[in-house]
């Protein structure tokens, strides 16, 4: 009976000490819960698995009840986003070959952001429109065909058909749910060369769908190397002081400059903001005194050489990353 007493007390003296050099354990996971709840209600997302990562500082979820439109190159207002706080948005995917490895570089950096897809693209890739999805980014519409006479340059009824039928094809390939009408699972829209309309931007609006015009540009419709185009798009971003970002996930100059755009954001303290559909009405802010819409001044210039291409040109389905 003896040796079993002793037994007794040495086996609640190994649980005590156990019990004791799992406290700090204990603390540690307390706090991480609470950190980890901390990230949630911020609307950062799960934590990166890569510590020295970019990530996504936060999550605005936008109420497009009525519609929207933001973006100072088009529109004298946009979202009222922080200093040096970025929203990443691409246009004209999704395209093999290119988005995946635009997709690839956003995953590996832990960053999420909009794609604007064109219709007839996402009909032909839906698997890149799943892996969107899947990957956490946000999936916008871009119109079915991206007409070269842009939207402006068609027939109204025509142009609404153009953005019915990208509605469709994107939402169809992107989450297997038919769109029937009304607001669509992501209702956030970018006019091609944002060449909106009165007629165009009025139903959209009814649909509550926000459009999306951009703050700060590439120029990556022009021919430059990965280099001479990151070098410029910081250049701009310092002069901005961040904003909404327009690039192309279909340009070979631009998939391979991404990994390095986003180290040098990271490095220059920028901080991603990733937008999704909500309930929350969006803080906006006014453009400053002297605004005029930069994209109206070159569309005008473009306008009447467009009219002269041949009557539903469209941009082709590109198959490499040019």
């Amino acid at each position: 009976m003896v040796a079993l007493r002793r037994r007794s007390k040495a086996e609640i003296q190994v649980r005590v000490a156990k019990f004791l050099s799992g406290i700090p354990v204990l603390i540690a996971a307390i706090a991480l819960g609470a950190g980890g709840s901390r990230a949630a209600e911020n609307g950062a997302g799960p934590a990166c698995a890569n510590q020295g990562a970019l990530g996504v500082s936060r999550v605005v979820s936008l109420d497009t009840t009525a519609g929207l439109h933001v973006g100072l190159k088009t529109y004298p207002q946009t979202l009222a986003l922080g200093d040096k706080e970025v929203v990443l948005t691409f246009d004209d995917g999704p395209l093999p070959g290119a988005t995946d490895k635009v997709l690839d570089a956003l995953k590996a950096e832990c960053v999420r952001a909009t794609f604007f897809l064109i219709g007839r693209n996402a009909q032909a890739h839906p698997a890149l429109a799943r892996r969107e999805i899947a990957e956490g980014h946000s999936v916008g519409h871009h119109s079915w065909s991206h007409p070269y006479k842009t939207l402006r340059g068609i027939a109204p009824d025509a142009a609404i058909a153009e953005i019915e039928k990208g509605l469709a094809a994107d939402q169809q390939a992107a989450t297997g749910v038919a769109w029937t009408g009304g607001r669509p699972t992501t209702p956030f829209f970018r006019f091609p060369g944002f060449a909106d309309t009165p007629a165009a931007l009025k139903w959209l609006d009814a649909q509550n769908i926000a459009t999306f015009g951009a703050d700060v540009w590439a120029s990556d419709w022009t021919e430059q190397t990965p280099q001479a185009e990151l070098a410029l798009l910081m250049k701009r971003l310092e002069r901005s002081r961040g904003g909404i970002v327009l690039l192309h996930d279909t340009r070979k100059q631009t998939v391979a400059m991404i990994p390095a755009f986003l180290k040098a954001l990271k490095q220059g303290g920028y901080k991603i903001v990733h937008l999704t559909p909500g309930a929350t009405p969006p803080a906006l802010k006014n453009a400053p005194p002297g605004w005029t819409s930069e994209t109206e001044a070159i569309l005008k210039n473009i306008m009447p050489g467009l009219a002269n291409r041949t009557a539903g040109a469209a941009v082709p389905i590109r198959r490499t990353g040019e």
